[in-house]
């Protein structure tokens, strides 16, 4: 599914498209997607996109009349085309711009949402009880350490705990923890401050490179002007079971780890 990298490179290709823009129109082809389109989304119409931002893997639209809130889901990808681009067959949801462009959501799985609130975005479920975002100053070592202690279950999983941290994905999660030597399956708990250092450092070096070359290509993963992201290439670890470790030679395991396929070296990870 698109990570926090692939979101925040849609979030950033919009921005130049979409923002100052006014959506002159809206066309609903599916509604039944993760949550039903509301009805409310008509408030739209009309209404200039003031600002575009990410929160989470969240992307969030604002005007003056309320907030659009934007999740692709499993397969989500967001589309600027001209209006006389035939529609594709999981183009549920179609922005029309004052530019003549459209805005187009994808979603052949539709474990998406496209929702909206004329209130605070932040009241909204999907941003209750999230933890701090990872490129942020608020996500640290001595944080880490104190969200870690006692846990007795995988490192792995901890990071990727959306109360713990926001964004950090099965796919970055898997580098990361390369990156700073430790065992995927690892006690939480177990690991030092010094460990955890270089465990936060590890996560924005790696998330902060994917975003820099445009995401990861995976599966459904494109870009809003239809490419593929390009950090495949760099992956240390992940989908690479049974090749040489680009480090030691050593080939690459592969374990579930909270339902996930994890990825890990045994001699540079412990």
């Amino acid at each position: 599914m698109p990570e926090l990298p692939e979101v925040e490179t849609t979030c950033r290709g919009l921005i130049p498209h979409v923002a100052g823009r006014q959506v002159t129109d809206l066309v609903v082809h599916q509604a039944s997607l993760r949550i039903p389109v509301p009805e409310g989304l008509d408030e739209l119409v009309g209404q200039q996109i003031e600002s575009i931002h990410r929160r989470a893997k969240y992307l969030i639209f604002e005007t003056k009349k309320g907030w659009m809130v934007i999740h692709l889901g499993m397969s989500g990808s967001l589309r600027i085309c001209d209006a006389a681009v035939s529609l594709r067959k999981h183009d549920h949801v179609v922005f029309e711009l004052d530019t003549g462009q459209q805005m187009r959501y994808h979603d052949p799985r539709r474990f998406g949402l496209v929702d909206w609130t004329s209130g605070a975005w932040q009241e909204m479920r999907w941003f209750k009880d999230l933890g701090p975002e990872p490129l942020t100053d608020d996500f640290g070592a001595a944080y880490l350490e104190e969200k870690a202690r006692g846990r007795k279950g995988a490192v792995k999983t901890f990071i990727m705990t959306n109360q713990v941290v926001v964004g950090v994905g099965n796919i970055y999660a898997c580098e990361a923890l390369f990156m700073a030597g430790i065992h995927p399956n690892r006690a939480a708990g177990k690991i030092s401050r010094k460990r955890l250092r270089v465990l936060v450092e590890a996560i924005k070096d790696r998330l902060t490179a994917a975003i820099l070359s445009g995401g990861t290509t995976l599966r459904d993963f494109v870009r809003e002007d239809g490419q593929p992201g390009y950090f495949k290439q760099e992956l240390m670890v992940y989908g690479r079971e049974g090749e040489a470790c680009r480090k030691c030679k050593t080939l690459i395991k592969r374990c579930i780890i909270g339902q996930r396929s994890t990825f890990y070296c045994v001699k540079c990870q412990c």
